[in-house]
């Protein structure tokens, strides 16, 4: 009877751990995807309006774009931190 119960305690916990890697990687994922289009979308829109400042542009959309990429990364870290801890 103990046993089963430990069982049970455990596949929930397991469970739970599962859903919690599952939102975070979700997320985490969600919303740099979101912000890096936001970032493309305005900076063709910029050069589209002043193409004499492309090049100032595209430089600080990709440092942008990297710094939000991170986001996404740590994310990844962060699911797998709760997957196997």
């Amino acid at each position: 009877m103990e046993h089963e119960v430990a069982n049970a305690a455990s596949s929930n916990i397991e469970s739970i751990r599962l859903i919690a890697m599952s939102a975070t990687i979700a997320i985490g994922g969600m919303f740099p995807a979101y912000g890096i289009s936001k970032i493309g979308a305005k900076a063709m829109e910029s050069i589209g309006r002043n193409p004499e400042a492309a090049s100032k542009v595209q430089t600080a959309m990709l440092i942008g774009a990297a710094f939000i990429e991170a986001i996404a990364i740590y994310a990844l870290v962060v699911a797998l931190i709760i997957k196997f801890v």
